[in-house]
């Protein structure tokens, strides 16, 4: 049992693999946090909690101004009782008022752990890899109850949380804010870690000290977004990639978030994640229960890179499903970059026969292949095939490219309507849309408003027709533009800030059934390539797209910060052309080879245009890659040299065993008077001996490690790059 319950003190304890959460009962039911951080046999109170008199920090109830809510540190804090500090919930009665009081009533503890309704969140395979406990909260006044969700894995240093409303009395609450997970740290000698960015250019790493008052990152667009990633990490002062405590939080939610962190007047932190509060009131019937996504908190004294690898390890053991979890996934080749619109049968043979000719596995048909789709100006919602393209049909498209001994893939963007299209001309009012507003376009199209049923219904239907008559293998997911007047004439007026939430429900619910009813299919989610790499995507489909930027060095930083977090088998990495088409920086093959074999290897550019030299190099690049694809979808990822910091950039990949090791090395620029370059790996076993493969030499894991591998001085000019495959002798 991973969770302890102290009845004499009102403690529990939650113990994972390394790791500690302490939390208590105390007073007149208030719920206090007690410890987080590494693990400890017992609590015993050496830290515990310190009750003095501070001004202006006015005191709960009448006769001990020692005790306030103001200083205390607690475990889901409120509004409106003595705590001046940013709540992480608040509810609105029927009287209008939105104080609250919720105590301590009840707990339970039971071993595994249960799903949440509606929403994707982590998962145990049998209930002895995890244990939960529920704290159940109310406020007698409101009628409102609230469960406190934990589970902590015992093989992990990780700790979900979430919270569940209940509304018990006779009126209806309005939820005004609803957050999933609230930290309060004793101390504020952190720095804070997040991953920001833009359209071709995300989760790029910012790193700064706290400071009194408030930091955060969130997203209102309705996605989590290019712009800010439902991720933040306190950090040591001292943390490095390698050493130090490390605190990760990470929502698993699609939509408009906030993560906010909070340094008050005693230079305490409070950390708080959960569904963006702006723009959101959701309105709880009596009887009405009401679920908050989930937190994923990671705990490492190993630092960046040790919370990176639980992530990893945890997402792909606990969160990605099915048949293409522990899978290797396909070498593909995407038509967009070769073709963009302009495409027919004859030329995706064409690539395809290539493709088949170079140890390509997967073609994917891209934007373009339905209704009257010659440019991004319609026919989205119009989910059946192009005839002047293909005029044999997408089914016979699909066989003759199988036939050539590679799978088929297909690009869908279900979430979209464009307003010329049949779908829109018959149901203006399916879009997300305010009555009398007008309704901005991006990308030359509408949002489809899958908070209603009916819409979901329909859209489903239309993509079951298509993945059940055509052999598809493959389905690219997109989502190509975030949501404005934001409305649905499907609801009441006391209804309408539900919108932004109830449609990421929908959207869950037509990926439930579509990758439900078709298990067989690896499915890859984008939204104009990272803007929801999320790990509510990730419980649905076990592949992102990383970003519509295929540029080699781009995709350094955009690689790299998204490693942070997210495991390498679920980012999709192109190899595309030269020029790029979206920064027109010119790169060897060789660099965007190795860029594109750090990730789910692929290709994105008219094979048909290359030389035989360039044929030559992506064969090559493709039998290296399946002999190495095990090692690098799913082995353990370290961090060697971060682009961020300098001109170099260097990771590496090691199998559980330790047996084996892979290592890319890139430099962007050339320099005059060059200092000699070398690498330190990281991750072997120091007592082993490795063979660098393709030679005689052999190297000490500790050589290795502590000496490093020395770069080549061949490499001149800019984009240079080097690999090396270390096996044990």
């Amino acid at each position: 049992m991973g969770i302890f319950y102290d009845e004499a003190q009102r403690v529990f304890h939650l113990r994972g693999k390394d790791v500690s959460y302490v939390l208590g009962v105390v007073r007149e039911g208030y719920l206090a946090h007690l410890y987080y951080g590494k693990g400890i046999r017992e609590f015993a109170g050496s830290n515990g909690l310190t009750f003095i008199k501070r001004d202006f920090s006015p005191s709960v109830g009448i006769g001990d101004e020692t005790f306030s809510l103001d200083s205390l540190p607690q475990e889901y804090p409120q509004y409106g009782n003595t705590d001046f500090r940013k709540p992480a919930y608040q509810v609105k009665g029927a009287d209008g008022t939105t104080i609250s009081d919720l105590r301590y009533d009840s707990h339970r503890i039971f071993a595994g752990k249960v799903g949440l309704d509606g929403l994707p969140a982590t998962y145990v395979e049998r209930d002895g890899d995890a244990d939960t406990l529920e704290i159940t909260m109310v406020d007698a006044v409101l009628g409102l109850r609230v469960i406190l969700q934990y589970t902590v894995f015992e093989a992990e240093n990780v700790i979900t949380r979430s919270a569940r409303f209940v509304n018990e009395g006779q009126e209806a609450l309005q939820i005004m804010k609803a957050a999933s997970a609230s930290v309060d740290f004793k101390d504020s000698d952190y720095d804070l870690l997040t991953l920001p960015g833009a359209w071709g250019n995300e989760r790029q790493v910012e790193r700064a000290p706290l400071r009194h008052g408030m930091q955060s990152v969130d997203s209102v667009r309705g996605g989590s977004s290019h712009q800010q990633n439902p991720f933040v990490a306190l950090l040591g002062k001292h943390a490095t990639e390698d050493a130090g405590e490390v605190y990760g939080f990470n929502l698993v939610y699609s939509g408009n978030f906030e993560a906010s962190v909070e340094v008050d007047q005693f230079a305490t932190t409070r950390v708080i994640m959960g569904l963006h509060s702006f723009n959101f009131d959701w309105k709880l019937e009596s009887g009405a229960e009401f679920q908050t996504p989930e937190v994923v908190m990671v705990y490492s004294d190993t630092g960046l890179g040790g919370m990176s690898r639980q992530y990893h390890r945890f997402y792909q053991k606990h969160l990605v499903r099915g048949v293409y979890r522990d899978q290797t996934r396909p070498i593909l080749v995407n038509n967009w970059e070769a073709t963009y619109f302009n495409f027919t049968e004859e030329k995706i043979l064409d690539i395809a026969k290539v493709g088949e000719k170079l140890g390509m596995e997967l073609l994917v048909l891209d934007d373009g292949w339905f209704g009257k789709r010659n440019s991004d100006k319609s026919s989205l919602g119009d989910w059946f095939v192009n005839a002047e393209k293909l005029p044999n049909g997408l089914k016979n498209l699909a066989e003759n490219v199988n036939n050539l001994g590679m799978k088929f893939g297909l690009w869908f963007e279900p979430e979209m309507v464009s307003v010329d299209s049949d779908l829109y001309r018959e149901h203006p009012e399916w879009c997300i849309h305010v009555p009398n507003r007008a309704k901005s376009e991006s990308r030359n199209q509408l949002v489809l408003d899958f908070s209603r049923e009916d819409v979901r219904a329909e859209i489903t239907r239309r993509m079951v027709a298509i993945l059940e008559e055509v052999p598809v293998s493959y389905v690219k997911w997109d989502m190509n533009r975030h949501l404005t007047e934001v409305g649905s004439a499907h609801f009441p007026s006391d209804r309408q800030q539900e919108i932004a939430h109830r449609h990421i429900l929908g959207v869950y619910s037509v990926m439930d059934v579509i990758t439900t009813r078709f298990p067989d299919i690896l499915f890859e989610s984008c939204s104009g390539g990272g803007g929801r790499f999320d790990p509510g995507m990730l419980y649905y489909m076990p592949q992102t797209w990383t970003s519509d930027n295929t540029d080699a060095v781009s995709r350094l930083k955009i690689q790299y910060g998204t490693s942070l977090v997210y495991p390498i088998v679920t980012m999709g990495s192109h190899v595309s052309s030269a020029p790029n088409h979206q920064v027109g920086r010119f790169t060897s093959l060789e660099m965007r080879g190795n860029v594109a074999m750090s990730g789910n290897l692929g290709y994105e550019l008219d094979l048909t245009t290359l030389t035989d030299a360039e044929q030559k190099i992506v064969k090559q690049q493709i039998t290296t890659y399946k002999e190495i694809r095990q090692l690098i979808q799913f082995g353990d990822f370290y961090r060697l040299k971060s682009p961020f910091e300098g001109n170099e950039t260097a990771w590496m990949f090691v199998d559980e065993a330790k047996t084996e090791c892979y290592v890319f090395y890139f430099q962007v620029l050339a320099t005059p008077a060059r200092p000699l370059q070398f690498v330190k790996l990281a991750g072997l076993n120091v007592a082993a001996q490795y063979q660098l493969r393709g030679t005689e030499q052999i190297f000490g894991g500790d050589e290795l490690m502590y000496a490093g591998i020395k770069v080549p001085t061949a490499l001149i000019g800019d984009f240079q790059t080097v690999s090396w495959h270390f096996q044990l002798k």
